[in-house]
């Protein structure tokens, strides 16, 4: 072979192993370039949460600036102190808010509020009497009293001397608006013996003696610090209506009976063999049913005077 051939061959040897050499030093140089994990920091599998920071439930530090204030309510005029039968309410009086918002409720005689500086107004409910008290509280413990002017009713009722037993009347209290004297209801259901917290002023009270037409009413003036004790009286008398076929006989059981008015306005239906009816004194007309036959006679309730009113069944 040419001798030039042969120095041809051994440099292109010489060329692939100078790069042999060159590509694995680059390996080398590659491997020996990276820097190997810090077992300090590797994560090794999905990373865990944090432990949550837990503590002891400590109360809140008070409000900077907050103080006490502390309520009492009275009768006004007497001074008398009210202990029992009020709702308090304070309100946050802030400017520019079109309602005051409720910020402390209390049911005690003698209540007291941790409130923060500003402007408050008090309220307190005695029955269906109220009044109210503007308070500005300044960092610095405060005491209040709230007059209000309230007096009471209780109510009952009589025949003559005889007094109407409890479970047969209920009352109805109004407050007189103009020429109105039920323009506006305060309480309805009222039982005998009840006290009525009212503010001071005149009232109309309506009495209902039985489930008929024995009504009364009146007006009577509630004073502040005093319990108005009323008897209101009717005249009323409860009638036990029979049919018979004769006088003082055995009344027909389910008969329908009809109390009317002279004028033929029905006052009272019921359905029995005696009911029972109290009415307002005066004359009416008392209709029975029975079997198919109607039976009818006249009667007169006189006040006071309680008994039988019995309608004969004669046969047509």
């Amino acid at each position: 072979m040419p001798r030039a051939l042969t120095l041809r061959s051994k440099g292109l040897r010489s060329l692939r192993s100078c790069l042999g050499a060159l590509v694995g030093l680059g390996l080398v140089v590659d491997q020996a370039g990276a820097q190997p994990p810090d077992p300090l920091t590797q994560t090794v599998g999905p990373a865990l949460p944090s432990p949550a920071v837990t503590g002891p439930n400590l109360p809140l530090p008070p409000t900077e600036g907050e103080a006490e204030l502390t309520l009492s309510a009275a009768l006004a005029g007497t001074g008398q102190p009210l202990r029992n039968g009020l709702a308090w309410r304070i309100y946050d009086d802030r400017a520019g808010t079109e309602k005051p918002v409720i910020v402390s409720r209390s049911g005690d005689a003698a209540p007291s509020f941790r409130l923060a500086p500003g402007a408050y107004i008090a309220t307190v409910t005695y029955g269906y009497a109220s009044a109210s008290k503007r308070i500005t509280m300044a960092g610095t413990p405060t005491s209040e009293q709230v007059r209000v002017s309230a007096g009471a009713l209780k109510l009952s009722g009589a025949v003559g001397d005889q007094k109407i037993a409890p479970g047969q009347l209920a009352f109805s209290i109004f407050v007189p608006i103009g020429t109105n004297s039920e323009g506006r209801l305060v309480r309805s259901g009222v039982k005998v013996g009840e006290v009525v917290r009212l503010p001071e002023g005149t009232y109309h009270v309506v009495s209902n003696y039985g489930e008929s037409n024995a009504i009364q009413r009146a007006d009577l003036k509630i004073e502040n610090g005093k319990i108005t004790d009323a008897t209101l009286n009717h005249r009323a008398a409860t009638m036990t209506l029979k049919l018979v076929s004769a006088p003082g006989a055995e009344a027909f059981a389910g008969t329908a009976f009809s109390v009317l008015t002279p004028g033929g306005d029905t006052i009272r239906e019921a359905i029995g063999a005696f009911p029972s009816v109290t009415l307002a004194e005066g004359d009416y007309v008392l209709i029975a049913r029975h079997d198919g036959q109607v039976f009818t006679r006249e009667f007169k309730v006189e006040s006071g005077l309680d008994r039988d009113v019995e309608v004969i069944a004669k046969k047509s």
